[in-house]
């Protein structure tokens, strides 16, 4: 993904590509896109996403082989069977960077699967089967496998990758420019005690879970920003709900204005039964809006219960509805939670985060990663 996309994955690679730069690095991406991305300082290759599937996929291979072969290393932060055949062809060596399980993602868009992320770790079929097998294949080429969260390596070390090759890097956050909040919640529309969700809506975020927590605090509004396969069902079942229009679904968002109604709100909700690196928490919490959320996988790692945040059982709906209602009915603990979010996670600024990739690219590239 690259921009005019947009979401986590879209923002990270060309922050990468800058930061490589600025420190005196040749850089050059490969992306699949709708039409040709806008122009940088640096050579922007890309495939047609509107070419038939089997064209575009060897376009891909093909665009990254030749890029390959001025490289010195590939980091590959999507497009992995296509970046794992494009570095062999080119004899390059490749690092992966992971923020799901590649076979997982593939099923809920085949609607092979759907439930969440650790639950389908157990799935089986010949279909499941086959992809896993692919999976190993593109993955084996790495020297290095770079994850955002300990709760996904351990995942990925389950399926048979070496421990040593698999490193735990945090997603870097740096939030925009912000105005204040009461001026975001003015622009926003926000009135009253309000939630925020943002991310994909998809199954392991049980949105339902949080659509029926606030069917239980009658005095609260949910806004929800994001696009998934899961976006139409999850419509229906708000409106068969007693919400009285409380939950607004928004679609997409531009990455400012997410930062915006994340500071706009008064906490942000996350009723998942799976994470890997929640973003939105950590965004959340960068621009000082406590999280109420479900304690799954990587959350934990970032949410600390009752220190930045509130954190209940995952898919218990009456213990959500339980925190939602004690936070709003509790002032001095709203006022903690919000002044604890910037310095809890400060650790996940940039500069510090890049430093480390650019050291494990470095090694890779040498040889000494393999």
């Amino acid at each position: 993904m690259w921009p005019p996309d947009v979401g986590g994955p879209a923002s990270h690679a060309p922050e990468v590509a800058e930061y490589l730069r600025s420190r005196g690095h040749r850089v050059a991406a490969v992306t699949m896109a709708n039409a040709a991305p806008a122009a940088e300082a640096y050579p922007v290759r890309w495939a047609s996403r509107r070419s038939p599937l089997v064209w575009r996929h060897a376009v891909a291979v093909r665009t990254v082989a030749r890029a390959a072969s001025h490289a010195d290393v590939v980091y590959s932060t999507g497009m992995i069977g296509r970046s794992s055949v494009g570095t062999a062809i080119a004899r390059k060596p490749i690092v992966i960077k992971l923020t799901s399980d590649p076979v997982f993602e593939r099923s809920l868009r085949w609607k092979l699967w759907g439930a969440d992320l650790g639950g389908f770790q157990d799935a089986r079929g010949l279909t499941i089967g086959i992809l896993r097998r692919a999976r190993d294949l593109e993955l084996a080429r790495a020297s290095r496998i770079v994850i955002p969260s300990q709760a996904l390596r351990e995942l990925a070390i389950g399926w048979g990758l070496p421990p040593e090759k698999v490193v735990v890097i945090p997603n870097p956050i740096s939030p925009p420019p912000l105005e204040d909040r009461e001026t975001l919640r003015a622009r926003h529309g926000l009135h009253g005690r309000t939630l925020v969700f943002a991310g994909r809506l998809v199954p392991q975020k049980s949105i339902d879970v949080a659509l029926d927590a606030v069917v239980a605090n009658p005095d609260v509004s949910l806004l929800l920003a994001g696009e998934g396969p899961y976006r139409e069902r999850l419509e229906r079942y708000a409106r068969s709900l007693p919400l009285d229009g409380r939950a607004r679904f928004l679609g997409p968002q531009p990455r400012q204005t997410v930062f915006e109604l994340l500071c706009a709100a008064d906490a942000a909700l996350l009723s998942s039964s799976w994470e890997n690196f929640p973003h939105m928490v950590v965004e959340a919490l960068a621009v000082g809006t406590p999280v109420i959320a479900t304690d799954a996988g990587g959350v934990t790692e970032i949410l600390r219960d009752e220190e930045n945040g509130l954190l209940v059982p995952m898919g218990d709906a009456e213990a959500l509805a339980a925190a939602i209602r004690r936070y709003f009915d509790d002032p001095a603990l709203e006022e903690r939670l919000r002044v604890a979010g910037p310095p809890s996670v400060a650790r996940f600024a940039p500069a510090a985060i890049y430093a480390q990739l650019e050291s494990l690219l470095e090694e890779a590239a040498s040889g000494r990663a393999s």
